[in-house]
């Protein structure tokens, strides 16, 4: 067997033990319970819907190794700077992202709650893994929730030939009367950075047309070089509308890093250790009941969304899917055969077991 063959291997991981094993790995560095288990929740529900690039494979390199190095301040004094009855400005002192947009989501909601929506935007956090997973808080309260979060840079602007944004992801989420809720969560960049990681782990090479190398040639080999990489907006080119990721990922700058007075991405620039450096936030959440009724919004968007499953595909096209779809089929199958974990990412697991002298059981 190759070395491409063995690191595409997979094994499954019941839940439980992940989300235990996350949980024992925050609380031993100092990170407090309650956020110790919100950090390991955003990691498990990423890796429940398919977001394997945001999950568990990244406890250690994004989350454990800047908690040990002092990169990531395990306890941080939750200050605000400014606020009013829908609005707040916080600043995160350093803390851990994972748990970080879970406190930051559920101010937004209680301000949804008592005016109608809420919206907070953070400066001085680290990496909050998937955006989406906080997007989905507001579901359960009737409410549509919104999340974002800027990068330091390693996408180029529309035209660019030097990373000046990040990848800036933005994620919606809406609820339904019956099935599956709306859930958009996508990078402003063609691919995440995650991505290239992914198809290392499966051996695959990029498609042309996600980023470049440092020489501005199509970059294939998903391994991370030296010098990082240059992802494209999406769109890609200039000639397939790259102006319009570009844009997308300015709002998200504005928005997560100019308000809160943090600066956009070129502000916060890398410190040198990933999940390490600096990033800022934005989450909302609008009761919909402050616009509309509740029920009748629910049941018009399951019919919006039955509709649009109903769209005759293309011949080559199984069928038409919408947000949250691909997601709600990988949960169950998750739920019942547990999370699969790359083989670099099991090694990697053993070695945060290993440092911090935990017990981990992948069978």
């Amino acid at each position: 067997m190759s070395s491409t063959e063995a690191l595409a291997q997979t094994i499954r991981a019941p839940e439980a033990t992940l989300r235990g094993f996350a949980v024992a790995a925050f609380v031993a560095l100092g990170v407090p319970a309650d956020d110790a288990a919100n950090a390991a929740n955003t990691l498990i529900e990423a890796d429940m819907r398919g977001v394997d690039s945001h999950g568990m494979a990244r406890l250690d390199r994004f989350y454990v190794t800047p908690l040990e190095s002092g990169l990531v301040n395990a306890r941080p004094e939750w200050i605000v700077r400014a606020e009013s009855p829908s609005t707040a400005t916080i600043d995160a002192d350093g803390g851990l992202g994972l748990s970080v947009g879970v406190r930051a989501m559920n101010l937004a909601i209680e301000k949804a709650r008592e005016v109608g929506s809420g919206w907070v935007t953070v400066a001085n956090s680290r990496h909050f893994g998937a955006a989406g997973v906080y997007a989905t808080q507001a579901l359960a309260h009737d409410m549509i929730g919104i999340s974002m979060t800027n990068t330091g840079p390693i996408v180029l602007p529309a035209g660019g030939a030097e990373p000046r944004l990040g990848s800036n992801p933005i994620a919606v989420a809406a609820p339904t009367a019956d099935g599956t809720p709306f859930i958009f969560d996508a990078a402003t960049s063609v691919v995440s950075a995650g991505k290239f990681d992914t198809y290392h782990r499966q051996g695959k090479l990029a498609p042309e047309g996600w980023g470049l190398t440092d020489d501005l040639q199509p970059i294939r080999n998903p391994a991370r070089g030296p010098g990082g990489r240059r992802i494209l907006p999406l769109g890609s080119d200039l000639e397939h509308s790259s102006y319009k990721g570009y844009g997308l990922a300015m709002i998200v700058d504005i928005l997560c890093g100019v308000l809160s007075g943090m600066g956009p991405g070129l502000a916060i620039a890398g410190s040198g250790v990933a999940g390490g450096y600096q990033s800022a936030h934005f989450f909302g959440a609008m009761r919909i009941d402050a616009f509309t009724d509740a029920d009748g919004f629910k049941q018009s968007m399951s019919d919006y969304m039955a509709a649009l499953r109903a769209t005759p595909p293309l011949p080559d096209v199984e069928s038409v899917l919408v947000p949250g779809d691909i997601e709600a089929e990988t949960i169950e199958d998750r739920k019942r055969n547990g999370i699969p974990l790359y083989m670099d990412s099991v090694e990697s697991l053993r070695s945060v077991a290993q440092r911090l002298n935990l017990r981990l059981d992948l069978g």
